[in-house]
Protein backbone atom coordinates (compact mmCIF):
# COMPACT_ATOMS: atom_id res chain seq x y z
CA UNK A 1 0.00 0.00 0.00
CA UNK A 2 1.17 3.54 -0.82
CA UNK A 3 -0.13 6.57 1.05
CA UNK A 4 -0.21 10.21 -0.03
CA UNK A 5 -1.52 13.21 1.84
CA UNK A 6 -3.69 16.12 0.70
CA UNK A 7 -2.32 19.00 2.76
CA UNK A 8 -5.32 21.11 3.75
CA UNK A 9 -4.41 22.00 7.31
CA UNK A 10 -6.92 20.63 9.82
CA UNK A 11 -8.89 19.13 6.89
CA UNK A 12 -5.92 17.22 5.49
CA UNK A 13 -6.58 13.61 4.52
CA UNK A 14 -4.72 10.53 3.30
CA UNK A 15 -5.05 8.69 -0.01
CA UNK A 16 -4.35 4.97 0.40
CA UNK A 17 -3.50 3.18 -2.86
CA UNK A 18 -3.09 -0.57 -3.24
CA UNK A 19 -4.78 -3.95 -3.74
CA UNK A 20 -7.21 -5.01 -1.04
CA UNK A 21 -7.54 -1.69 0.81
CA UNK A 22 -11.32 -1.91 0.35
CA UNK A 23 -11.36 -4.88 2.77
CA UNK A 24 -9.33 -3.07 5.43
CA UNK A 25 -11.87 -1.47 7.75
CA UNK A 26 -8.98 -0.32 9.91
CA UNK A 27 -8.26 2.33 7.28
CA UNK A 28 -11.82 3.67 7.62
CA UNK A 29 -12.68 3.28 11.30
CA UNK A 30 -10.43 6.13 12.58
CA UNK A 31 -12.30 8.59 10.35
CA UNK A 32 -15.82 7.72 11.59
CA UNK A 33 -17.48 10.03 14.11
CA UNK A 34 -19.81 7.24 15.19
CA UNK A 35 -20.09 3.53 14.46
CA UNK A 36 -22.50 4.12 11.61
CA UNK A 37 -22.10 4.58 7.85
CA UNK A 38 -24.31 4.88 4.79
CA UNK A 39 -22.87 3.54 1.53
CA UNK A 40 -23.80 4.93 -1.89
CA UNK A 41 -23.03 2.66 -4.84
CA UNK A 42 -24.57 1.71 -8.18
CA UNK A 43 -26.07 -1.38 -9.79
CA UNK A 44 -22.79 -2.31 -11.52
CA UNK A 45 -20.33 -1.85 -8.65
CA UNK A 46 -22.72 -2.87 -5.87
CA UNK A 47 -22.99 -6.56 -6.81
CA UNK A 48 -19.19 -6.75 -7.04
CA UNK A 49 -18.00 -4.94 -3.92
CA UNK A 50 -20.81 -3.75 -1.63
CA UNK A 51 -21.05 -6.97 0.39
CA UNK A 52 -17.27 -7.05 0.87
CA UNK A 53 -17.11 -3.52 2.20
CA UNK A 54 -20.18 -4.07 4.36
CA UNK A 55 -18.73 -7.25 5.88
CA UNK A 56 -15.44 -5.55 6.67
CA UNK A 57 -17.19 -2.67 8.41
CA UNK A 58 -19.73 -4.80 10.30
CA UNK A 59 -16.94 -7.04 11.56
CA UNK A 60 -15.58 -3.92 13.24
CA UNK A 61 -18.91 -3.14 14.88
CA UNK A 62 -20.12 -0.55 12.39
CA UNK A 63 -23.78 -0.36 11.36
CA UNK A 64 -24.18 -0.14 7.59
CA UNK A 65 -27.07 1.14 5.48
CA UNK A 66 -26.82 1.38 1.71
CA UNK A 67 -28.50 2.67 -1.42
CA UNK A 68 -27.86 1.30 -4.93
CA UNK A 69 -28.29 3.87 -7.69
CA UNK A 70 -28.77 3.30 -11.43
CA UNK A 71 -25.42 3.40 -13.20
CA UNK A 72 -24.21 6.06 -15.56
CA UNK A 73 -23.94 9.73 -16.42
CA UNK A 74 -27.60 10.00 -17.59
CA UNK A 75 -28.63 9.46 -13.95
CA UNK A 76 -26.39 12.16 -12.45
CA UNK A 77 -29.32 14.42 -11.66
CA UNK A 78 -31.71 15.65 -8.96
CA UNK A 79 -34.00 12.64 -9.28
CA UNK A 80 -31.22 10.15 -8.55
CA UNK A 81 -29.72 12.35 -5.86
CA UNK A 82 -33.06 12.23 -4.07
CA UNK A 83 -32.72 8.45 -3.81
CA UNK A 84 -29.70 9.08 -1.56
CA UNK A 85 -31.64 11.55 0.58
CA UNK A 86 -34.58 9.11 0.73
CA UNK A 87 -32.30 6.42 2.16
CA UNK A 88 -30.65 8.79 4.63
CA UNK A 89 -34.00 10.01 5.92
CA UNK A 90 -35.74 6.61 5.93
CA UNK A 91 -32.95 5.05 7.99
CA UNK A 92 -32.73 8.16 10.22
CA UNK A 93 -29.11 8.86 9.50
CA UNK A 94 -27.71 11.67 11.58
CA UNK A 95 -25.28 14.47 10.83
CA UNK A 96 -22.59 12.34 12.47
CA UNK A 97 -23.21 9.37 10.15
CA UNK A 98 -20.44 8.96 7.56
CA UNK A 99 -21.39 8.69 3.89
CA UNK A 100 -19.18 6.39 1.82
CA UNK A 101 -19.04 6.60 -1.98
CA UNK A 102 -18.31 3.17 -3.50
CA UNK A 103 -17.99 3.48 -7.26
CA UNK A 104 -16.70 5.66 -10.06
CA UNK A 105 -16.83 9.37 -10.71
CA UNK A 106 -20.62 9.65 -10.97
CA UNK A 107 -21.18 7.90 -7.64
CA UNK A 108 -18.42 9.91 -5.98
CA UNK A 109 -19.70 13.24 -7.27
CA UNK A 110 -23.30 12.56 -6.25
CA UNK A 111 -22.50 11.02 -2.87
CA UNK A 112 -20.19 13.93 -2.10
CA UNK A 113 -22.87 16.46 -3.01
CA UNK A 114 -25.37 14.59 -0.83
CA UNK A 115 -22.87 14.61 2.05
CA UNK A 116 -22.24 18.33 1.62
CA UNK A 117 -25.94 19.15 1.85
CA UNK A 118 -27.63 16.54 4.07
CA UNK A 119 -28.30 18.25 7.41
CA UNK A 120 -25.83 20.91 6.13
CA UNK A 121 -22.91 18.52 6.03
CA UNK A 122 -21.98 14.98 7.10
CA UNK A 123 -18.58 13.20 7.00
CA UNK A 124 -17.68 11.71 3.64
CA UNK A 125 -15.27 8.97 2.45
CA UNK A 126 -14.31 8.05 -1.11
CA UNK A 127 -13.75 4.43 -2.21
CA UNK A 128 -13.20 4.86 -5.99
CA UNK A 129 -13.41 1.78 -8.22
CA UNK A 130 -12.57 3.12 -11.71
CA UNK A 131 -9.26 4.38 -13.03
CA UNK A 132 -10.72 7.82 -13.73
CA UNK A 133 -12.04 8.19 -10.19
CA UNK A 134 -8.86 6.81 -8.62
CA UNK A 135 -6.55 9.19 -10.49
CA UNK A 136 -8.75 12.27 -10.47
CA UNK A 137 -12.34 12.71 -9.34
CA UNK A 138 -12.12 11.10 -5.88
CA UNK A 139 -9.40 13.56 -4.80
CA UNK A 140 -9.97 17.25 -4.27
CA UNK A 141 -13.54 17.61 -3.06
CA UNK A 142 -15.39 18.55 -6.22
CA UNK A 143 -18.97 17.27 -6.02
CA UNK A 144 -21.83 17.92 -8.43
CA UNK A 145 -24.77 16.82 -10.50
CA UNK A 146 -25.49 17.64 -14.14
CA UNK A 147 -28.07 19.98 -15.62
CA UNK A 148 -29.51 19.55 -19.15
CA UNK A 149 -27.72 22.76 -20.13
CA UNK A 150 -24.34 21.94 -18.60
CA UNK A 151 -22.28 19.26 -16.93
CA UNK A 152 -21.42 19.52 -13.21
CA UNK A 153 -23.03 22.95 -12.97
CA UNK A 154 -24.71 22.31 -9.59
CA UNK A 155 -22.45 21.23 -6.76
CA UNK A 156 -20.11 22.13 -3.93
CA UNK A 157 -16.50 21.85 -2.84
CA UNK A 158 -16.57 19.27 -0.05
CA UNK A 159 -13.49 17.28 0.94
CA UNK A 160 -13.54 13.61 1.94
CA UNK A 161 -12.00 12.38 5.19
CA UNK A 162 -9.98 9.65 3.48
CA UNK A 163 -9.67 8.10 0.00
CA UNK A 164 -9.20 4.33 -0.46
CA UNK A 165 -8.15 3.49 -4.02
CA UNK A 166 -8.22 -0.30 -4.25
CA UNK A 167 -6.26 -1.10 -7.40
CA UNK A 168 -7.64 -4.65 -7.45
CA UNK A 169 -11.09 -3.28 -8.34
CA UNK A 170 -9.65 -2.31 -11.73
CA UNK A 171 -9.51 -6.03 -12.59
CA UNK A 172 -13.27 -5.91 -13.23
CA UNK A 173 -13.23 -2.57 -15.06
CA UNK A 174 -14.26 -2.77 -18.74
CA UNK A 175 -11.50 -1.90 -21.22
CA UNK A 176 -13.40 1.14 -22.46
CA UNK A 177 -13.57 2.55 -18.91
CA UNK A 178 -9.88 1.87 -18.32
CA UNK A 179 -8.94 3.75 -21.48
CA UNK A 180 -11.23 6.63 -20.53
CA UNK A 181 -9.39 6.95 -17.22
CA UNK A 182 -6.09 7.24 -19.03
CA UNK A 183 -7.23 10.57 -20.50
CA UNK A 184 -6.91 12.11 -17.05
CA UNK A 185 -3.48 10.53 -16.48
CA UNK A 186 -2.23 11.96 -19.79
CA UNK A 187 -3.67 15.32 -18.72
CA UNK A 188 -1.39 15.51 -15.69
CA UNK A 189 1.63 14.97 -17.90
CA UNK A 190 0.53 17.68 -20.28
CA UNK A 191 -0.29 20.37 -17.74
CA UNK A 192 2.53 20.05 -15.19
CA UNK A 193 4.48 16.77 -15.26
CA UNK A 194 6.44 16.26 -18.51
CA UNK A 195 8.34 13.35 -16.94
CA UNK A 196 5.01 11.54 -16.50
CA UNK A 197 4.18 12.22 -20.15
CA UNK A 198 7.55 10.72 -21.15
CA UNK A 199 6.89 7.71 -18.92
CA UNK A 200 3.47 7.16 -20.51
CA UNK A 201 5.01 7.26 -23.98
CA UNK A 202 7.36 4.47 -22.88
CA UNK A 203 4.90 2.40 -20.84
CA UNK A 204 1.32 3.02 -22.04
CA UNK A 205 0.93 -0.59 -23.23
CA UNK A 206 1.88 -1.85 -19.76
CA UNK A 207 -0.89 0.25 -18.23
CA UNK A 208 -3.38 -0.99 -20.82
CA UNK A 209 -2.32 -4.56 -20.00
CA UNK A 210 -3.12 -3.76 -16.33
CA UNK A 211 0.34 -4.61 -15.06
CA UNK A 212 0.01 -3.91 -11.32
CA UNK A 213 3.25 -1.94 -10.96
CA UNK A 214 2.51 0.24 -13.98
CA UNK A 215 -1.06 0.92 -12.84
CA UNK A 216 0.07 1.72 -9.32
CA UNK A 217 2.70 4.15 -10.61
CA UNK A 218 0.20 5.93 -12.89
CA UNK A 219 -2.34 6.23 -10.08
CA UNK A 220 0.15 7.39 -7.44
CA UNK A 221 1.80 9.95 -9.75
CA UNK A 222 -1.58 11.33 -10.82
CA UNK A 223 -2.83 11.58 -7.23
CA UNK A 224 0.41 13.27 -6.17
CA UNK A 225 -0.09 15.91 -8.87
CA UNK A 226 -3.73 16.41 -7.92
CA UNK A 227 -2.93 16.62 -4.20
CA UNK A 228 -0.29 19.31 -4.76
CA UNK A 229 -2.63 21.44 -6.85
CA UNK A 230 -5.59 21.07 -4.48
CA UNK A 231 -3.43 21.96 -1.47
CA UNK A 232 -2.34 25.15 -3.24
CA UNK A 233 -5.76 26.16 -4.61
CA UNK A 234 -8.65 24.24 -3.06
CA UNK A 235 -11.55 26.18 -4.59
CA UNK A 236 -10.14 26.77 -8.07
CA UNK A 237 -9.29 30.44 -7.83
CA UNK A 238 -6.13 30.01 -9.89
CA UNK A 239 -3.83 27.04 -10.48
CA UNK A 240 -6.50 24.38 -9.94
CA UNK A 241 -8.33 25.55 -13.06
CA UNK A 242 -5.42 24.12 -15.07
CA UNK A 243 -6.63 20.62 -14.13
CA UNK A 244 -9.46 21.24 -16.60
CA UNK A 245 -7.35 20.86 -19.75
CA UNK A 246 -9.72 19.58 -22.45
CA UNK A 247 -12.71 19.74 -20.13
CA UNK A 248 -14.41 22.86 -21.53
CA UNK A 249 -14.49 21.30 -25.00
CA UNK A 250 -15.17 17.86 -23.50
CA UNK A 251 -18.13 18.96 -21.38
CA UNK A 252 -19.65 20.49 -24.52
CA UNK A 253 -19.30 17.09 -26.21
CA UNK A 254 -20.93 15.27 -23.29
CA UNK A 255 -23.81 17.73 -23.07
CA UNK A 256 -24.30 18.05 -26.82
CA UNK A 257 -24.26 14.30 -27.47
CA UNK A 258 -26.43 13.44 -24.45
CA UNK A 259 -24.91 12.39 -21.13
CA UNK A 260 -23.46 8.89 -21.26
CA UNK A 261 -23.03 8.53 -25.01
CA UNK A 262 -19.44 9.69 -24.71
CA UNK A 263 -17.61 8.67 -21.55
CA UNK A 264 -16.12 11.59 -19.66
CA UNK A 265 -12.55 10.52 -20.41
CA UNK A 266 -13.32 10.06 -24.10
CA UNK A 267 -14.74 13.57 -24.31
CA UNK A 268 -11.75 14.97 -22.39
CA UNK A 269 -9.37 13.26 -24.83
CA UNK A 270 -11.07 14.81 -27.86
CA UNK A 271 -11.26 18.12 -26.00
CA UNK A 272 -7.56 17.96 -25.20
CA UNK A 273 -6.79 17.61 -28.88
CA UNK A 274 -8.94 20.69 -29.59
CA UNK A 275 -7.01 22.58 -26.91
CA UNK A 276 -3.72 21.39 -28.40
CA UNK A 277 -4.83 22.50 -31.87
CA UNK A 278 -5.77 25.93 -30.55
CA UNK A 279 -2.43 26.15 -28.74
CA UNK A 280 -0.70 25.42 -32.05
CA UNK A 281 -2.69 28.11 -33.85
CA UNK A 282 -1.65 30.59 -31.14
CA UNK A 283 1.98 29.75 -31.84
CA UNK A 284 2.69 27.93 -28.57
CA UNK A 285 2.84 24.28 -29.65
CA UNK A 286 4.58 23.02 -32.77
CA UNK A 287 2.94 20.64 -35.23
CA UNK A 288 5.34 17.99 -33.89
CA UNK A 289 4.08 18.61 -30.33
CA UNK A 290 0.48 18.14 -31.43
CA UNK A 291 1.39 14.99 -33.33
CA UNK A 292 3.12 13.63 -30.22
CA UNK A 293 0.06 14.32 -28.05
CA UNK A 294 -2.21 12.73 -30.65
CA UNK A 295 -0.02 9.64 -30.94
CA UNK A 296 -0.18 8.96 -27.20
CA UNK A 297 -3.97 9.29 -27.16
CA UNK A 298 -4.24 6.93 -30.14
CA UNK A 299 -2.01 4.35 -28.43
CA UNK A 300 -4.21 4.67 -25.33
CA UNK A 301 -7.26 3.83 -27.45
CA UNK A 302 -8.81 7.27 -27.00
CA UNK A 303 -10.63 9.41 -29.59
CA UNK A 304 -8.68 12.29 -31.10
CA UNK A 305 -11.64 13.77 -32.98
CA UNK A 306 -14.82 15.10 -31.45
CA UNK A 307 -18.31 14.42 -32.81
CA UNK A 308 -19.39 16.51 -35.82
CA UNK A 309 -21.61 18.91 -33.92
CA UNK A 310 -21.92 22.38 -35.47
CA UNK A 311 -19.20 24.73 -34.28
CA UNK A 312 -21.92 27.13 -33.13
CA UNK A 313 -23.28 24.37 -30.87
CA UNK A 314 -19.86 23.79 -29.34
CA UNK A 315 -19.42 27.49 -28.67
CA UNK A 316 -22.90 27.87 -27.20
CA UNK A 317 -22.39 24.95 -24.82
CA UNK A 318 -18.91 26.13 -23.88
CA UNK A 319 -20.39 29.50 -22.89
CA UNK A 320 -21.91 27.71 -19.86
CA UNK A 321 -18.47 26.64 -18.64
CA UNK A 322 -17.59 27.34 -14.99
CA UNK A 323 -14.42 29.14 -16.08
CA UNK A 324 -16.39 31.88 -17.86
CA UNK A 325 -15.66 35.13 -16.02
CA UNK A 326 -17.43 38.42 -16.78
CA UNK A 327 -18.71 36.85 -19.99
CA UNK A 328 -15.24 35.87 -21.20
CA UNK A 329 -14.44 32.25 -21.94
CA UNK A 330 -11.16 31.24 -20.31
CA UNK A 331 -9.58 28.11 -21.77
CA UNK A 332 -6.84 25.88 -20.44
CA UNK A 333 -4.19 25.74 -23.19
CA UNK A 334 -0.61 24.52 -23.51
CA UNK A 335 2.48 26.69 -23.75
CA UNK A 336 4.44 23.46 -24.09
CA UNK A 337 4.11 19.81 -23.14
CA UNK A 338 4.21 20.04 -19.36
CA UNK A 339 3.13 23.68 -19.01
CA UNK A 340 -0.52 24.76 -19.09
CA UNK A 341 -1.95 28.27 -18.92
CA UNK A 342 -5.40 29.78 -18.47
CA UNK A 343 -6.06 32.03 -21.49
CA UNK A 344 -8.99 34.32 -22.25
CA UNK A 345 -7.62 36.05 -25.33
CA UNK A 346 -8.34 33.57 -28.12
CA UNK A 347 -10.60 34.99 -30.82
CA UNK A 348 -13.90 33.10 -31.34
CA UNK A 349 -13.08 32.42 -35.00
CA UNK A 350 -9.76 30.84 -34.03
CA UNK A 351 -11.45 28.72 -31.36
CA UNK A 352 -14.05 27.69 -33.92
CA UNK A 353 -11.42 26.80 -36.51
CA UNK A 354 -9.61 24.66 -33.93
CA UNK A 355 -12.83 22.82 -33.09
CA UNK A 356 -13.64 22.28 -36.77
CA UNK A 357 -10.16 20.90 -37.41
CA UNK A 358 -10.69 18.32 -34.67
CA UNK A 359 -14.22 17.13 -35.44
CA UNK A 360 -14.84 13.75 -37.02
Amino acid sequence: MRTLNVALGDRAYPIHIGPGVLDNAGLIRPFLRTARVAIVTNDIVGPLYLARLQRALEAGGVRVDAVVLPDGEPHKNWQTLNLVFDMLLATRCERSTTLIALGGGVVGDMAGFAAATYQRGMPFIQVPTTLLSQVDSSVGGKTAINHPLGKNMIGAFYQPRVVLADTATLDTLPDRELKAGLAEVIKYGLIRDPALFDWLEAHIERVLAREPEALAFAIERSCANKAEVVAADETEQGERALLNLGHTFGHAIETGMGYGNWLHGEAVAAGTMMAAELSRRLGWLSAADVARIEALHVRAGLPVLGPPLPVATYLELMANDKKVEEGRLRLVLLRSIGKAVLHAGAAPNVIGASIEARCG
